[in-house]
């Protein structure tokens, strides 16, 4: 379906004035000047994110299916990049809309920085050209955060996955949040797509924030892998006056949030079932819905198995089942368990995956 998608521009903030108490009209004159000046900037980088919008006639389109990809290591838990290279040649002939890189099943908190934004540079490089690469550059500070952004755009990617910060989750309220991804977005020289994922950070993003931060000429979406489908509903109601794109952030109720709404998904199962988690979005986008039901029931075990009962070891194992390089984690993250393991089989087995 053809949609008529909108460009929504900033209200513009003016500059406080810190004039003396005897104020000329020189001094008032300038004052306006610099009010114009600052205005005038932000309306230019307002233009710049609209003129690109424009050139491919509507805001990034995020719609689709993403694998979360995992990071090789080695056996000394080096990156690995000949493996990765060897899972992007097949994830590109997949027809996925594109790849998350540094998102939470990339063991991201355990790469050093110059790590994340080579591993960005290196999947870039190596997927066809028609696949977009989202990139996780959450930090925990606005400025670390910032500063990975620009990284990361540097080093082609096309739009930025920005976890919500957590350290100090007490203090992370609307108004720290709405803070903290509105100078990203402001900063930022790509979309923004942002990320609550409260089972590894202990908070959901406010649905206040997120309508708030939907306004946002460079905010572009949300992946919310919480699972409530409730308040992915709410959201998408919420927001869809500003063409605002919502990705459930499992495969376990893809289904259901497609029923709601979303647009796609970014699902960790896909790393290892790819071409079955894209089937069932067509199924859900071409309302076979019945179609849609059966293969949602068989993907919702090993779904469950890959992400938060085994997490990611789990997924690295299963991917070495289905040809793809998954290999050891990085420290602190151990191999499964011998009875994990068996009982991770049984999820894919019993569901005719194995």
């Amino acid at each position: 379906m053809e949609v008529d998608w909108k460009i929504y521009l900033f209200r513009p903030f003016l500059l406080q004035s810190t004039k003396p108490q005897n104020t000329t009209r020189r001094i008032t004159s300038s004052m306006f000047t610099i009010r114009g000046f600052s205005l005038l900037c932000r309306r230019s980088a307002v233009s710049t994110w609209r003129n690109k919008s424009q050139s491919a006639g509507k805001r990034l389109d995020i719609s689709g299916i993403y694998p979360p990809i995992a990071t090789p290591f080695t056996q000394s838990e080096d990156v690995d990049y000949q493996r990765l290279d060897d899972n992007l040649k097949k994830y590109g002939k997949l027809p996925f809309r594109g790849l998350v890189v540094q998102g939470s099943n990339g063991e991201y908190p355990y790469l050093t920085p110059e790590e994340r934004v080579e591993v960005v540079k290196k999947v870039k490089q190596a997927l066809p050209k028609d696949k977009l690469v989202m990139a996780g550059s959450g930090c925990e500070s606005t400025r670390a955060t910032i500063q990975m952004s620009q990284q990361m755009a540097d080093a082609g990617a096309d739009c930025l996955l920005v976890v919500t910060p957590c350290f100090y989750r007490g203090r992370m309220d609307s108004r720290a949040l709405i803070n903290h991804y509105t100078k990203v977005a402001d900063s930022s020289s790509v979309p923004v797509v942002l990320y609550s994922v409260p089972a590894n950070t202990g908070l959901d993003l406010p649905v206040d924030a997120i309508i708030q931060l939907s306004q946002h000429p460079n905010i572009v979406g949300l992946k919310d892998s919480g699972g409530d489908i409730t308040r992915i509903a709410l959201i998408v109601q919420k927001t869809r006056s500003q063409d605002f794109q919502v990705l459930a952030g499992s495969a376990g109720f893809l289904m259901a949030a497609y029923g709601v709404g979303a647009v796609g998904g970014v699902c960790a199962l896909a790393n290892v079932l790819g071409q079955q988690v894209c089937d069932l979005a067509q199924l859900c986008v071409s309302g076979r819905w019945d179609e849609a039901r059966e293969l949602q029931y068989r993907l919702i075990e090993p779904n469950t198995a890959v992400t938060r009962q085994y997490g990611v070891p789990a997924l690295k194992q299963a991917m070495e089942w289905f040809g793809f390089h998954g290999g050891v984690c990085r420290s602190p993250l151990q191999p499964l368990s011998k009875a994990d393991l068996e009982q991770l089989q049984v999820k894919f087995s019993s569901n005719g995956w194995l």
